[in-house]
């Protein structure tokens, strides 16, 4: 297929474009290339005649039309997002004008390309649409996990602005028959995350011998889920997907974020003993609890039984496996992260987000 990926320079975008090239599809990564982008995530596949790039805001409308007539795309996955929820609070209209805005602007470039298309290929169009699980809100202490059917309850600017993208994309499926599909993820890790976010800020910052930052006691509990198994879900989801559905997606892994760091300071402790700090004797020396952050929800967690029974998918890579994975990367592609620390982003600016 041909496939617009927005967001594909992004984390889980350029997993996502990754494995698309690796399956056969041709694919065109619309970016607006903004703090959380980086190009190095894909600069193997400059030379990829099956790999486009083009640089544009999903709310611009005039580019977003443009790359659809010029590309002709037979689905589109929509994972460009403002998704750090302490910039959320700070930032609130950036994450409307992506999230809302840009999902709108995508909407409608969608139905009027699928509105030109002759029947066959009309019918064979995908749009899917990639959400969070914190759209559910919080789950609390109880034993249970999140479903298609959980109600939206959204508590923090972000979960807010996505929660709106997803009525949004529901109701153009509803109205004008839009070909849509939802999916609701848990925590996403591995390689080539942006500092800002939990594992990579903790490993970054414990190699600058810097103090890791753990809201509250760090009892919150999250899902966590392997950045490449959610590309091969999401790539299930627009193969065999039934167009109107959600699909949650989860690693059926839920870890506290403090025993997340301990496991993150123990790796680096096997791994990179001679930085261990000289006052601890660990890396586990250098965790801090600060003040939790306003409306932190504490726990989270995904059922992800509909897209095993019906799509035939399950998370593969096991959390030791894939914290390993990721710490190591980390540890031997400094040329990838140095960029991001030396520029405009510094690692005091850092927040302490559990978020993918």
């Amino acid at each position: 297929m041909k496939l617009i990926v927005t967001g594909g320079s992004g984390f889980i975008g350029s997993a996502m474009v990754r494995q698309a090239l690796a399956d056969g599809h041709e694919v065109l990564n619309l970016d607006k290339l903004t703090y959380a982008a980086n190009p190095a995530s894909l600069a193997d596949f400059e030379d990829n005649p099956r790999y486009h790039f083009v640089q544009a805001d999903v709310a611009d409308a005039t580019a977003v039309d443009r790359t659809f007539e010029r590309f002709r795309p037979d689905a589109l996955v929509h994972l460009a997002a403002e998704s750090h929820v302490d910039r959320s609070i700070d930032h609130s209209r950036d994450f409307i004008e992506t999230n809302v805005v840009g999902t709108h602007v995508l909407l409608e470039a969608a139905r009027r390309h699928v509105d030109g298309l002759p029947s066959g290929p009309r019918g064979r169009f995908r749009f899917v649409h990639v959400s969070t699980d914190e759209v559910f809100g919080d789950l609390g202490e109880s034993g249970g996990a999140f479903t298609e059917e959980t109600p939206y309850s959204p508590r923090s600017p972000y979960s807010a602005s996505k929660a709106a993208s997803d009525h949004l994309v529901r109701a153009w499926g509803h109205t004008y028959g839009l070909p849509v599909l939802i999916t609701n993820c848990s925590n996403n890790y591995g390689p080539r995350q942006f500092p800002e976010k939990l594992i990579p800020h903790m490993i970054l910052n414990a190699l600058a011998g810097r103090p890791l930052p753990v809201y509250g006691d760090g009892s919150q509990v999250r899902d966590w889920l392997f950045v490449e198994d959610h590309a091969r879900a999401l790539l299930a989801v627009l193969d065999h997907g039934k167009a109107g559905e959600t699909y949650a997606i989860g690693g059926r892994c839920e870890q506290r974020n403090i025993d997340l760091v301990h496991r993150i300071c123990d790796l680096l402790d096997e791994m990179r003993p001679e930085r261990r700090p000289e006052a601890h004797g660990s890396f586990r020396g250098l965790i801090e609890f600060v003040e939790d952050r306003p409306g932190h929800d504490r726990r989270y967690a995904i059922d992800c039984s509909r897209i095993e029974t019906e799509l035939g998918w399950q998370p593969t890579t096991r959390f030791d496996e894939g914290l390993r994975r990721t710490v190591r990367w980390y540890l031997d592609h400094e040329s990838w992260w140095r960029p991001i620390l030396e520029g405009s982003y510094q690692l005091e600016r850092i927040g302490t987000s559990d978020r993918s």
